[in-house]
């Protein structure tokens, strides 16, 4: 391949990588406007949040095997197109319900584009140049995700909401122009071509009652009938789910990576940090641009969750030098202390809070995220033999869709629920907004201090050497999982 098709690939990935996580972390600061715009309460409106990352947890896995069965090209630019539509239909449209459909088609094609385009940049690459590649392609999808709220913020005061999407889809086209001209297709001729359909159905069908459940567990009841029935329904889709993993050729989870108990530590500890920091941002989005609350306008609430995105993607660089020198757990435990400081500050909130007493807790918050995720990623590929690299980061960047899904419904509902309870017990609304927060923070709280157990029982494993290479994988640990100095080459032998 020559230089300028492997520049292509590059710039191709990189920008598409870049969109889709600045697409992602931007979405929470458009729902007040959209809201307005649609009539659909923010509360319904979470699901364009939530169901996001429940598709993209159902496809992260199966776009990667259909890209090596059917061409990593071909699917990649299938993920363009259905991303270029789903701008599209979200721009055009006038009702939430609309905007949530057109957000479950982004889940698809967002998880189907980082997939397909990490996959098609190590096949360009080789050697030096392919670690230099995927830290490129590392630093863009950091920046995407820092970017993305104050780009939301921006957008929505020059353009309306709608304008992040029409540019997202421009330059998606962009994207799909620069590869036909410059990526050759590939695919893996030694792999089985059978692919795990109905293992992403049953992964959709054990998350969506779950979500739903949360969503709707206050106005139901917890114990009424329909809350129940759907978790039972999420018991009896995830049971099919390991069901059919044992029996397929090429199952979406290898149900033998779970007796690996670094691993587990390691994915359950991705989980809860993806979870409670997309939870955390989601809640404070609405809050500061409330009028009750903060009555910030989007580019202010933008800027005003800057310093929380930036904090963890600049201190998540530093952490391979430290686990490298004081141990990985320790890292993510230290990591996770932080953070659950940084929430429990956060649930001391009260009406009377200005931005000001927000900024120290939000900063430790994220560093201690940025702690806690990059060794977290590099435990999830150091602990497997090279042949279940793959395999080991899917299952982390999965856990990252779970966590967002599920952590971000629950704090959507703890939110909304304590905030009407408290104004219909006569509170006012300022100070129920404030207990709503306060209520929210204190849960994550909850979690996060969980991960601090999970990095005990992580249990040892290689540590990165602290290389660029290594820094970039934890800064891009915040959406994707990428190999490190201590992955397992693939020459070695299980």
């Amino acid at each position: 391949m020559t230089t300028e098709r492997r520049g292509g690939v590059l710039l191709a990935t990189c920008i598409s990588t870049l969109v889709v996580n600045a697409n992602t972390s931007a979405v929470a600061i458009l729902l007040p406007a959209i809201s307005s715009d649609t009539g659909m309460d923010v509360e319904t409106l979470q699901w364009a949040v939530t169901g996001y990352s429940l598709v993209g947890a159902a496809v992260i896995i199966t776009s990667g095997s259909l890209g090596d069965v059917f061409g990593r090209r071909r699917v990649f630019q299938g993920g363009l197109l259905l991303f270029v539509a789903s701008c599209v239909l979200i721009a055009l449209s006038d009702t939430g319900e609309v905007v949530i459909a057109g957000r479950m088609i982004q889940g698809a094609s967002g998880a189907t584009i980082l997939a397909c385009g990490l996959s098609l940049l190590t096949i360009a690459f080789e050697g030096k140049a392919q670690v230099r590649a995927v830290s490129y392609w590392g630093a863009a999808a950091a920046v995407g995700a820092a970017a993305g709220p104050l780009v939301g913020g921006v957008l929505v005061d020059l353009t309306g909401w709608q304008g992040l999407f029409w540019i997202d889809a421009g330059i998606a086209v962009g994207c799909m122009v620069l590869t036909v001209a410059t990526v050759a297709e590939s695919r893996d001729p030694d792999r089985p071509r059978s692919v795990d359909y109905a293992g992403s159905l049953l992964v959709a069908l054990t998350l969506g009652p779950v979500i739903l459940a949360l969503s709707k567990g206050s106005d139901w009841g917890w114990a009424s009938v329909a809350t129940i029935g759907c978790l039972l329904v999420a018991v009896a889709a995830g049971v099919a789910f390991v069901a059919v993993e044992r029996r397929v050729s090429v199952p979406l989870l290898d149900l033998g990576l779970l007796r690996n108990r670094v691993l587990v530590g390691a994915t359950i500890a991705i989980l809860i940090g993806a979870g409670t920091i997309n939870a955390l941002m989601y809640v404070l989005s609405l809050y500061f641009q409330d009028p009750d609350a903060l009555d910030f306008s989007p580019l202010e609430a933008g800027l005003a969750t800057l310093p929380a995105t930036v904090g963890l993607v600049v201190s998540a660089p530093l952490v391979p030098r430290l686990a490298a020198r004081f141990g990985g757990r320790q890292v993510v435990g230290l990591g996770f202390l932080v953070t659950t400081v940084g929430f429990a500050w956060i649930g001391l909130a009260d009406a009377s809070w200005r931005y000001g007493a927000f900024f120290l807790p939000l900063i430790a918050a994220a560093v201690g995220m940025g702690l806690s995720n990059g060794p977290s990623s590099a435990a999830s590929t150091a602990a497997v033999p090279a042949s279940q690299v793959g395999e080991a980061s899917g299952v982390s960047n999965m856990a990252r869709y779970v966590g967002a899904a599920v952590a971000t419904a629950l704090a959507a509902t703890l939110y909304s629920s304590v905030t009407s309870g408290q104004v219909a017990d006569g509170a006012a609304r300022a100070d129920a907004l404030a207990d709503g927060l306060g209520t929210t923070a204190w849960v994550m709280a909850a979690i996060s201090a969980v991960g601090v157990v999970m990095a005990v029982l992580m249990g040892r494993h290689r540590q990165p050497a602290g290389t660029l290479a290594d820094s970039a994988a934890a800064a891009a640990s915040v959406s994707h999982t990428l190999p490190t100095s201590a992955t397992p080459a693939p020459s070695a032998t299980p």
